[in-house]
């Protein structure tokens, strides 16, 4: 009896505990909630030493890289090639890729022609990095500042808007709103007044900023006309219709600049085949300036020289000095 008792109450201490199991947290998962953490503590350590693998093997990639480029770029512009794409620090197939890609794109009607392109940058091919200046703004825009990469590149546009506009949309774009005051149905009239003020206010060497030639652009920051350029392209403003600005003035302007700082500047004309553009790039830039290797029937290239070269009297012919000699 005393067994059967002694069972029986062992037998209710084990019902009381079943019971007591369903209101409250048992105390057998214990164990298992500690192997539970210890398994997260497992996946998360494990998890961290990928990270921070991949981390340094980026890191050492990325170095390696960084490395590569700099002898790269120290074997194709440090070792005195002459080339100028080379010595701004823009290697030779990216000059070209550049170029090639937007010769590419001269099929359409709102850019230059294949030839006009290659024309232009075979310049700048030798001069870059220079002091480049650029009248109009356009789908080239991009090119020109590339391919000048380490030196400067201004831009100058009749429309403000538009001046804004790609000064937003190319972060670090130097470009300037200019007016003129000029007509292209006015050329033969400001063609003879240039040409009786040769002597005096439309003289071919003297300070744009202070000229009360009607031809000079005079509006620009003053510092621009302390700048010796040594490549002037002349593709604007607008010059299709008789009422259009036409490039008296850009040319004009050019003109006077390459004479006046510098010794040596190389003037390009693009639409040549245009009246205005034409009979402007013979009366200031001058045929025996012209350079024929790389003239288009509708780009002009001129080198013209400044300094103790330049012609003070006549933007034309030798000077006064010489003839008698």
């Amino acid at each position: 009896m005393m067994k059967a008792k002694a069972g029986s109450k062992l037998l209710v201490v084990h019902t009381s505990s079943n019971k007591a199991s369903n209101g409250m947290t048992p105390a057998s998962p214990v164990p298992f909630l500690g192997w539970s953490r210890c398994l997260w503590l497992v996946v998360f350590l494990a998890l961290f030493t990928c990270v921070s693998l991949l981390t340094v093997f980026s890191t050492a990639r990325s170095s390696a890289g960084a490395a590569y480029q700099a002898t790269l770029f120290a074997a194709r512009g440090g070792g005195g090639g002459g080339d100028g794409a080379a010595e701004s620090g823009l290697p030779r197939y990216v000059f070209d890729a550049l170029v090639q890609y937007a010769a590419a794109a001269g099929n359409s009607s709102a850019s230059m022609p294949e030839a006009d392109v290659r024309a232009i940058a075979s310049v700048l091919r030798r001069r870059a990095p220079c002091n480049l200046l650029v009248f109009g703004l356009g789908a080239e825009t991009p090119l020109w500042r590339a391919l000048n990469h380490g030196g400067r590149t201004v831009f100058l546009d009749e429309n403000p808007y538009y001046v804004a506009h790609l000064e937003g949309k190319h972060p670090g774009l130097e470009a300037y709103d200019v007016s003129y005051a000029t007509a292209v149905r006015e050329l033969p009239d400001v063609l003879d007044a240039a040409r009786a003020a040769r002597a005096a206010e439309c003289r071919p060497v003297q300070n744009l900023l202070f000229s009360e030639c009607r031809l000079a652009i005079n509006d620009l920051p003053n510092q621009l006309y302390d700048v010796a350029w040594d490549v002037i392209l002349v593709d604007g403003p607008r010059g299709f219709t008789e009422g259009s600005p036409g490039r008296m003035s850009a040319i004009y302007s050019a003109a006077v600049m390459a004479r006046t700082k510098g010794s040596e500047t190389e003037v390009l004309v693009h639409d040549y085949e245009r009246e205005v553009e034409r009979t402007c790039g013979r009366e200031f830039l001058c045929e025996e300036n012209r350079v024929m290797g790389t003239t288009t029937p509708s780009l002009a290239h001129f080198l013209v020289r400044g300094g103790a070269a330049a012609n003070r009297e006549a933007f034309c012919g030798p000077p006064s000095s010489e003839k008698s000699n």
